[in-house]
């Protein structure tokens, strides 16, 4: 599996699941399964797409609201079958 359909299916299970945009988070530790978790979670709050939350007794993670649309048209891009479907 590629590094960009992995970044592409991690923001999909935030963006789809809980709708974690802006201030709703989720804990990092729900996405264990991905195997280049820390790889991915880097180089996405590099370009700003993430932010990255560290609180006293977990880490978490959300999707950036202000590159909604940058983000929504990676994850389409890569997974084409979820067009039109995340909002």
């Amino acid at each position: 599996m590629s590094l960009e359909l992995e970044k592409a299916q991690l923001m999909s299970v935030l963006a789809r699941g809980k709708s974690n945009w802006g201030g709703k988070y989720d804990r990092l530790e729900h996405f264990k399964r991905f195997p280049n978790l820390n790889k991915i979670i880097k180089e996405l709050v590099g370009l700003k797409w993430i932010i990255f939350y560290k609180k006293p007794n977990y880490k978490a993670i959300s999707l950036n609201s202000a590159y909604k649309k940058e983000i929504i048209e990676f994850i389409e891009f890569h997974m084409p079958y979820l067009k039109g479907l995340i909002r």
